[in-house]
């Protein structure tokens, strides 16, 4: 794959996540959440942490997709990504 189609790629994908990750300071107070539903983008990551499988999330959220689980995890790497740290001088 060239340079240039991954670099389309990328950008479908966060074009995607952003459509699939709301925040709304009346739901969940504004906590991000997976788009028309009240399931944090928190909870996914704990459960992937927790080495739940994709498959028993999508059981019980049959609401999600897997593209869903995606756009979490492309949330949380932006998020982290974009971060500022500042260190602090002792």
């Amino acid at each position: 794959m060239t340079e240039q189609k991954r670099g389309v790629k990328l950008q479908k994908e966060v074009r995607n996540m952003r459509q699939r990750i709301a925040i709304n300071p009346k739901i969940m107070t504004g906590k991000p959440v997976i788009a028309g539903t009240r399931i944090p983008v928190e909870l996914i990551l704990k459960k992937l942490t927790q080495n739940m499988d994709i498959k028993e999330i999508l059981r019980d959220y049959p609401r999600l997709t897997k593209e869903d689980i995606k756009a979490v995890l492309q949330y949380a790497t932006e998020t982290i990504e974009n971060e500022e740290v500042y260190p602090l001088s002792l």
